[in-house]
């Protein structure tokens, strides 16, 4: 009777078993009554940090949001950056134009937001104009006069230098002829040409002076032919200047409406100062190709010969109020820095500027960017190419080709584009502190952490806070409203979810998952509010559909596939209890752990480590138990001591050492060869000390041990214990509480391994006399005789002597 009142003061009350929520102080009726005003409900810490952040314009304080997936992170991020930005100085528009004087060298333009698609419209219409005035002009009567005018001048010119240097010759009696082979000189006589005949006849004086008069006139001849390509030349030059003033005027005409619409704009005027310059240097291309402008398909052809004076806007924000808010799911290394794309013509890539692309920091320049850190890191040289920009404070637009030297073909060279962005980074907090840890340059750049909470406390204030949330999320999605009863079902299984009854989970996508397919169930049955039978069903629903491999391992314990007793005794065997985690889902399973104890030189074999099986927590608590035994029952001597502890028909990997209490238990029972009851199942670390601490899943793990019993059909000495530590993390399902309340099944807590060997074995652990000695037939007493028995074994097989005769058995020791 005395040790099963020692046994009841470890036994649980069923009311320790989970912590209801009560909302009965609250007089709303359904989640419709109350006020959807908690925003950011726990997230103090989180919403200071974005605010600091966002509001800090110097250099590096850019975000790195931090927390696990599903707490809201970036809904959060979104809002309050779609509240901010509307506020902010309005972003410019960015465009790209051509550079006259190194064409492979594009120009980068900021205007304000709205002017980027105007400037481009009025250049293309700019263009179409240019296009018809131009060859008007050009074949109008004034033009074609003053050209005749010109033409005549020159022929006149020419004409006139001739006639004056034949006049001169007639004079001199000389003739010129003018034949296909060039002019020929010839003296006359009375008006005749002089036959060669004829002119021999003459004296030699006359035949002097002629041919003196004829080189005369001959070098006067060939002076005025070689004056003949400078006056052709002053012609052309003239002509040209004619064209420069018709084309003077036709575009001065047509750009003098943009001028003055652009006047407080320099760089525009730049910009069409040197468009004007280039259509008059080249007005000849109008002039050819503005005639052949009839079909549809050749006025296309004929403005892309012109790309040169188009305007690639790269940035528009005429649509956007305020700065601009870019969230870049897909953070390639081109998505985020931009692109230079190619057109294939007649089997040769070709490109220009109106083929540069923008990134996603050419569209947040002036705002903020949102970035996916984990998808930035997977994306190659991503990540490099965002810290670069972020350094510089600029996007410089190369190939990769380019950029790691694997091209050296000759490509455009944009000029770089000076940015003002404001990068937040998501991600979680194993990220955020490998980043911090290995990239130099990642806490220069991202000084601000904005790490969202995972819980908060389950007060009453915070209960009502909560409640509010969840009326907020229904509302917002337009869902169901909720009863009393479903909001304190939610919140519990809220609290179940992070397996700690005095913390309610703030993870948003499992809640906002729950209320919607509460709602569902409560739309199937037609009912107008969400009730905890919908919420409850909600929740069955969703284990049942991933419960198939739970069933199937648990089927094969009930089936005697997987050794398992739940009543009866035995030696060095106990039923510990592990979880497997499949994803987001998580089951109980017990497990069947066996000790042997011999002779040996102090050292505890993990069979599972032997093998590779079993983790290095699993094994570091194997180890401490090593450490307990030394510490308790072998300070001044060593410890003669040899066993091997196996978790039986496991064949995965076993990590963890929330079964070091019950490979202890077992060892122990080894050692003092008591046997431990099996309708019993432990977790539990242990220290050194004999101490027992908390471990995970500890609702998972009782239910797991319930069900196994239930199906073996429950006896009411069936039990679980767990450490005393725990006892706050209880949520359990309510046919396990039933099962409590009506005394067919327990849960018991304790802080010691000695509390726990009592209520596995029914006997007194024992504590030490003032002479150091353990009462006889307690547990520690025959765990310390065994292990001073295995001493004197191994001095006495030092000593190279026979087996001893003596009986080392313990039959007497064991009876009651």
């Amino acid at each position: 009777m005395k040790q099963n009142n020692d046994q009841n003061n470890f036994k649980l009350a069923v009311e320790s078993l989970y912590n209801s929520c009560d909302l009965s102080q609250l007089s709303f009726k359904t989640t419709a009554d109350i006020k959807d005003d908690c925003e950011h409900l726990g997230q103090e810490r989180a919403m200071g940090a974005l605010k600091f952040g966002i509001g800090m314009k110097h250099d590096g304080y850019n975000l790195f949001v931090l927390g696990s997936t599903g707490l809201g992170k970036n809904t959060t991020v979104k809002k309050l950056l779609a509240k901010e930005s509307v506020t902010a100085e309005a972003a410019s528009d960015w465009c790209y134009i051509n550079n006259f004087s190194q064409q492979h060298k594009p120009l980068i333009l900021k205007l304000p937001a709205g002017y980027g698609r105007q400037l481009q419209n009025d250049m293309q219409q700019l263009l179409e104009d240019i296009l018809i005035a131009i060859p008007a002009a050009f074949e109008s009567d004034e033009y074609r006069t003053r050209t005749q005018a010109i033409q005549d001048e020159y022929k006149q010119k020419e004409m006139m230098a001739f006639k004056d240097l034949n006049d001169r010759a007639d004079k001199k009696k000389i003739i010129m002829l003018h034949t296909p082979g060039g002019y020929t000189l010839g003296p006359t006589k009375d008006g005749k040409v002089l036959s060669p005949e004829e002119f021999d006849k003459l004296d030699e004086k006359e035949q002097k002076e002629i041919k003196k008069i004829i080189d005369e006139i001959e070098k006067e001849l060939i002076e005025t032919i070689h004056r003949i390509p400078v006056w052709y030349k002053e012609n052309r030059e003239n002509i040209k200047q004619l064209n420069r003033e018709i084309s003077e005027v036709v575009v001065n005409q047509s750009i003098s409406e943009l001028t003055l619409k652009y006047i407080k704009l320099p760089d525009v005027l730049n910009y069409i100062d040197a468009i004007k310059q280039d259509i008059i240097e080249n007005v000849n291309d109008f002039r050819r190709l503005g005639i052949e402008k009839e079909s549809e398909d050749n006025r296309q052809t004929i403005l892309s010969a012109f790309s040169r004076y188009q305007v690639n806007v790269l940035v528009d924000n005429s649509q956007t109020t305020g700065a601009p808010v870019i969230y870049e799911d897909n953070p390639s290394y081109v998505n985020l820095i931009g692109r230079i794309e190619h057109i294939a013509q007649y089997g040769t890539l070709l490109t220009d500027f109106t083929l540069i692309k923008a990134g996603a920091l050419h569209r947040a320049n002036g705002g903020y960017l949102v970035l996916d850190a984990r998808k930035v890191l997977m994306s190659p040289f991503s990540w490099e190419g965002l810290k670069r920009a972020i350094h510089a404070h600029e996007v410089r637009i190369e190939s990769l080709e380019r950029m790691l030297s694997f091209a050296s073909t000759t490509s455009l060279q944009p000029e770089p584009v000076p940015i003002d962005v404001k990068v937040v980074l998501t991600g979680s907090r194993l990220l955020y502190y490998l980043l911090k840890e290995y990239d130099p340059e990642f806490g220069l750049l991202f000084k601000v952490a904005a790490d969202f909470a995972e819980d908060i406390d389950r007060s009453d204030e915070n209960s009502e806070l909560y409640a509010q949330l969840i009326a907020g999320l229904q509302k917002e999605n337009e869902l169901t409203p909720f009863n009393k009863k479903a909001v304190q079902r939610i919140i519990e299984h809220c609290a179940r979810l992070l397996e700690d009854s005095e913390k309610i989970s703030l993870h948003m996508g499992s809640l906002l998952d729950l209320l919607r397919e509460g709602d569902y169930w409560a739309r199937q049955s037609n009912r107008q509010e969400v009730t905890e039978t919908d919420v409850q069903q909600a929740i069955d629903t969703r284990r049942y559909r991933l419960d198939q491999i739970r069933e199937r391992v648990h089927e094969q314990v009930i089936r005697g596939n997987y050794l398992l007793d739940t009543s009866g005794e035995k030696v060095a065997q106990i039923n510990a209890l592990s979880v497997i985690q499949l994803g987001d889902y998580t089951f109980g399973r017990p497990s069947r752990i066996t000790a042997t104890a011999r002779l040996g030189q102090g050292k505890v074999i993990d069979i599972e480590r032997e093998v590779h099986l079993g983790g290095s927590v699993h094994s570091k608590g194997v180890m401490i138990l090593s450490s307990y035994l030394a510490n308790r029952y072998a300070k001044d001597q060593p410890i003669s001591l040899s066993a091997s502890l196996v978790f039986e028909q496991s064949y995965g990997m076993v990590e963890g050492d929330s079964a070091s209490a019950a490979e202890l238990c077992a060892l122990l029972s080894a050692l003092a060869d008591v046997p431990i009851k099996q309708n019993f199942s432990v977790t539990g670390s242990v220290n050194q000390y004999g101490e027992i601490q908390t471990i995970g899943g500890v609702n998972e793990k009782i239910e797991g041990f319930f069900d196994i019993c239930n199906a073996r059909e429950l006896t009411g000495d069936q039990a679980v214990v767990i450490p005393r530590s725990n006892i706050k993390h209880l949520m359990l399902r309510a046919d396990v509480r039933e099962a409590v309340k009506e005394n067919r099944f327990a849960i018991y807590s304790v802080q010691t391994i000695d509390q726990m060997m009592e209520l596995l074995t029914d006997r007194k652990a024992g504590v030490k006399d003032k002479n150091n000695h353990y009462p006889q037939r307690t547990i520690n007493y025959l765990v310390q005789k065994r292990i001073d028995e295995l001493n004197k074994l191994r001095k006495f097989f030092a000593a190279d002597n026979k087996v001893p005769e003596h009986n080392f058995t313990r039959k007497n020791e064991l009876k009651s």
